[in-house]
């Protein structure tokens, strides 16, 4: 049966799907010893040669791996780095499925990180219509007053496009606050640059909640198998996300705890 070439890619574990698309337009997978360039072709992978950088393509795996990283700052969020910073796949030694993130935590960023060789869920946890809350605690500069995260929780204007609705509370005030903030968008250093719109910039954040998976205590550094009830409430909640997605966009969910 002939099938997505990314797709394909994304089921055998070599990336996500806009990964594998990537790798494609790069010249980088041949089918049938001829380079593929084209995005959305066929193939069949049981009849079909693949190979990515010169190297069959390994069968699909009989089963998928889902793990829980509680990344820690001071790595980057790829499985390897030109610069030579470390990076999260130095936290996966001992790990023997070839896993890549679902998204991404910035450098300085900690917390809650899933990796799977899932592609398909890989790409609809990530894509923009998921409706994927995430949730970060910030200990940020100052203490901020009602209305500045009621401004938030709204929406505010960012790099001149409005974010979605976020939900906000103040845990502990103080000269550097504590908040708690949820948001749906996966913008480059949202949270950070949400919080600085404020005046309040972020002196650490860590990602606490993914879709309701909790960090919980998993130590700084380690890494731990999703349940099997934990992915079964990753891939049942994609499409109920997205209809809720889409009543943030309507402007019907907004909230803000003090």
């Amino acid at each position: 049966m002939k099938e997505r070439l990314n797709k394909i890619l994304a089921r055998a574990g070599v990336a996500s799907r806009r990964s594998a698309d990537r790798m494609i337009e790069d010249g980088r997978v041949t089918v049938n010893g001829q380079v593929v360039r084209e995005l959305g072709v066929r193939v069949d992978a049981r009849d079909d040669a693949i190979k990515v950088d010169g190297k069959r393509l390994p069968a699909a795996p009989p089963s998928h791996t889902y793990l829980m990283l509680n990344k820690p700052k001071g790595y980057v969020t790829t499985l390897s780095d030109p610069q030579q910073r470390p990076t999260v796949r130095d936290l996966l030694r001992g790990v023997k499925p070839r896993v890549f993130p679902v998204g991404r935590l910035d450098y300085q960023t900690e917390g809650l990180l899933l990796l799977t060789d899932d592609g398909e869920l890989a790409r609809d946890l990530t894509r923009p219509s998921s409706g994927v809350t995430k949730t970060y605690s910030a200990k940020v500069r100052g203490r901020p007053v009602p209305e500045s995260l009621r401004r938030l929780s709204r929406g505010i204007a960012l790099e001149g496009r409005r974010t979605l609705p976020a939900r906000i509370a103040l845990k502990r005030p103080g000269p550097n606050s504590w908040v708690e903030i949820s948001i749906v968008e996966g913008r480059k250093h949202q949270v950070r640059k949400m919080l600085w719109a404020i005046g309040h910039p972020v002196l650490k954040l860590k990602r606490v909640r993914y879709d309701g998976l909790e960090l919980g205590s998993l130590p700084t550094g380690a890494v731990r198998p999703l349940t099997p009830a934990e992915v079964a409430r990753l891939k049942s909640s994609v499409g109920s996300n997205r209809a809720r997605s889409g009543a943030r966009r309507r402007g019907t969910r907004s909230g803000v705890i003090d």
